[in-house]
C-alpha cells in the first residue's frame, strides 16, 4: 500500500499533486524503470525524448523519497570526484580523466536548466551559492578549487571571499571565507521532479504509483512484477537508491542509508531575511558532515545539517537541528519551526555513484552520497544512453572498483557510523 508524502515544506507547497494509476494487468513497453525519484524520472524522460516508450513504476508517490526531501541545492561538487579521478586516470590517462570529471561536475546544471526551460517547470529556480570555510585551514581547499577553474567557463562565475566579505553575504560569524558561485542553483526539488514527470506523460510515457515491485524476472524480455500486475520490457532500469530491497544478492553491502534531517522556519520578516541572507544565496559549509541552508520562495529559512548513519530514523529532527540553526544564526533564537522531516540518502563508501548491470538488459544506478539533484540528472543521461546502446560513459562507471561490506546492513551501518565519527573527530583536531 502506498505511503503518503512526508509532512515537509515541499509537500505542503507542491503545485499539483499526482494521481497516477496502480499497475494492474499486463503492460508492454520498451523500457521499465523502477523508482519515481530523480534518477528514474530523468532516465525515463531522456529515453522518452529519444522516442522510447517508457514506464516508471513507483511504490509510493512520484518524488516520494529523497528526491522530494532534500536541501534543494544544485552544486558542482560531484560525489567521489577525487576517487573517481584516481580510478579513471588508468584507462583514460590523467588529462582525459580530468576533462571527463570536470564535465560531469557541471553537466547536471546544463541538463537541469534545459529541462526547466523546455518544459516550463515552475520550481522556484534561483542562482547563487556560497561554499563557506568553517575552519581557517579549509580556505586552502577552496582556493585550490577556484584555481582549478581557471581556463574554464565556470571561472567567470566564481569569487573567492575573505571572512569580512562572507559576513556581508550571510549573517553569521562562523565562517573564515567562502567561494561564491553564481552558476550553482537552488530550487524546490519536488516541484522540479513532478514537472519532469508531466513532461514524460506529455511524450507518451506511462507513470504508475502505489505499485511496489516484488521481483524482476530476467531474460530476453525481462518482466517487472508487482502485487497487481506486470510490466514487460526490452530493458529494465532499477533506480530505487536507498529505498528498495530488490536484487539483494548482487547489491547487498554496496550502499547504506543515512538519515538526513531538515527543518523549515515560519516565514521570516524582511528585516530578518536581510540580516541573515540579503542576496538570497544557498549556503553549505566545508565540514565533512556539513550544515546547509537557504531561503524558500515564501521567505522561510530551510536548514539541514548533520547525518544519522545508523540506518534508523531520528526521533526529533527539530530538537536535533535547532541548536545548529541557532548557533549559526543567534538572531533567530526561538524562531518557530513549521516543518521538520527526514529522508534517506544512499551512501557509498568511496562516494563514487554506482552504475552497473544485473543481467545484459537489466541496469541499476544508485549512491549519490548527498549530492543527488545534479548527479541524478547526469546519471539519467548516462543510463538512457546505455539503454540506447551508447555504453562508453556507462562502462567507465560500471568498471569502477567499490567497497562491498559482506555483513548485515545493520552492522554495515554501524561500521559506516564509526567511520564518519572518525573523520569528524580528525576534522575537529585539524
Amino acid at each position: 500500500m502506498a505511503q503518503p508524502r512526508c509532512a515537509s515544506y515541499y509537500s505542503a507547497t507542491l503545485h499539483q499533486e499526482t494521481h497516477y494509476p496502480v499497475v494492474e494487468g499486463e503492460h508492454s513497453v520498451d523500457v521499465a524503470i523502477i523508482g519515481g525519484g530523480f534518477t528514474g524520472i530523468n532516465t525515463a524522460l531522456e529515453l522518452a525524448e529519444r522516442g522510447y516508450r517508457v514506464a516508471v513504476i513507483e511504490a509510493n508517490k512520484i518524488g516520494w523519497g529523497a528526491t522530494g526531501r532534500n536541501g534543494g541545492q544544485v552544486t558542482g561538487s560531484l560525489s567521489g570526484q577525487d576517487a573517481m579521478l584516481q580510478q579513471l586516470s588508468g584507462p583514460l590517462g590523467r588529462e582525459q580523466a580530468e576533462a571527463f570529471v570536470w564535465d560531469l561536475r557541471w553537466r547536471g546544471h546544463r541538463i537541469l536548466r534545459q529541462r526547466v526551460e523546455r518544459y516550463g517547470i515552475d520550481c522556484d529556480l534561483k542562482f547563487g551559492h556560497l561554499h563557506a570555510a568553517y575552519q581557517p585551514s579549509h580556505l586552502d581547499e577552496l582556493k585550490r578549487d577556484v584555481d582549478a577553474s581557471q581556463g574554464h567557463d565556470i571561472a567567470q562565475h566564481l569569487s573567492l571571499l575573505d571572512a569580512q566579505q562572507t559576513r556581508q553575504l550571510v549573517g553569521t560569524t562562523l565562517y573564515h571565507g567562502a567561494v561564491r558561485n553564481d552558476y550553482n542553483m537552488h530550487l524546490h526539488p519536488l516541484n522540479l521532479c513532478l514537472g519532469e514527470a508531466r513532461a514524460i506523460e506529455s511524450l507518451g510515457g506511462l507513470l504508475f504509483e502505489g505499485s511496489q515491485v516484488t521481483d524482476i524476472v530476467h531474460g530476453d524480455t525481462p518482466c517487472v512484477i508487482t502485487d497487481r500486475g506486470r510490466v514487460h520490457a526490452a530493458s529494465v532500469v532499477l533506480a530505487g537508491n536507498a529505498y528498495h530491497r530488490l536484487e539483494r544478492k548482487a547489491l547487498k553491502g554496496k550502499l547504506f542509508p543515512a538519515s538526513l534531517g531538515i527543518v523549515t522556519t515560519a516565514p521570516l520578516s524582511a528585516e530578518q531575511r536581510q540580516a541573515i541572507n540579503p542576496q538570497d544565496l544557498a549556503v553549505y559549509d566545508t565540514r565533512f558532515v556539513l550544515d546547509y541552508y537557504r531561503l524558500t520562495a515564501d521567505g522561510r529559512l530551510l536548514f539541514g545539517g548533520g547525518a544519522n548513519y545508523s540506518g534508523k530514523a531520528s526521533q526529533d529532527i527539530g530538537a536535533e537541528l535547532r541548536p545548529r540553526l541557532e548557533h549559526t544564526f543567534p538572531q533567530l533564537a526561538g524562531v518557530a519551526l513549521d516543518y521538520q522531516w527526514q529522508g534517506q540518502a544512499g551512501i557509498v563508501i568511496n562516494r563514487i555513484p554506482q552504475l552497473g548491470r544485473l543481467s545484459p538488459n537489466v541496469f541499476y544506478a544508485q549512491g549519490y552520497s548527498g549530492h543527488g539533484i545534479a548527479t541524478s540528472h547526469i546519471v539519467g543521461n548516462i543510463m538512457a544512453a546505455a539503454v540506447s546502446g551508447q555504453l562508453e560513459e556507462f562502462d567507465l562507471f560500471a568498471n569502477m572498483r567499490h567497497w562491498r561490506i559482506p555483513v548485515s546492513e545493520r552492522i554495515g551501518n554501524g561500521l559506516l557510523a564509526a567511520g564518519m565519527w572518525y573523520y569528524q573527530l580528525r576534522e575537529r583536531l585539524r
